[in-house]
């Protein structure tokens, strides 16, 4: 019984340390959106689904590519597949608009913002 007490709180653990890490990836995507012209996010719903999609489809790449898409992960390959998730990610995300610029741009800053913060954003 103890055994099954113990697994229980470890996956309650696990799945606040996940909204923890969605929390904070929404953060970093709106001072990223603060930071950065020709990217912008509306809407407290809609950095909460940007962090969900943006993880989504780094962790897509990487399992099917076996590429970090991180911004700093695989030097410039990395950074420009960054680039690419967060365009895509707009049409995926009510009220975001990002410009190819724009990603660019903020694949930098979320980048550096990475290096900052303890929770991957991507």
């Amino acid at each position: 019984m103890g055994y099954d007490n113990d697994n229980k709180r470890d996956n309650d653990g696990s799945f606040l340390r996940w909204i923890g890490r969605f929390i904070l990836i929404a953060i970093i995507l709106m001072i990223t959106s603060f930071l950065t012209p020709g990217f912008r996010i509306n809407g407290m719903w809609s950095y909460l689904i940007a962090a969900i999609v943006i993880s989504g489809l780094d962790y897509l790449v990487e399992s099917f590519m076996g590429i970090d898409a991180s911004p700093f992960g695989k030097g410039i390959k990395g950074f420009i597949i960054a680039a690419i998730i967060i365009y895509v990610a707009q049409f995926l995300v009510p009220n975001m608009g990002v410009s190819i610029m724009g990603a660019i741009l903020a694949a930098l800053v979320i980048g550096i913002l990475d290096a900052v913060f303890p929770a991957r954003a991507m």
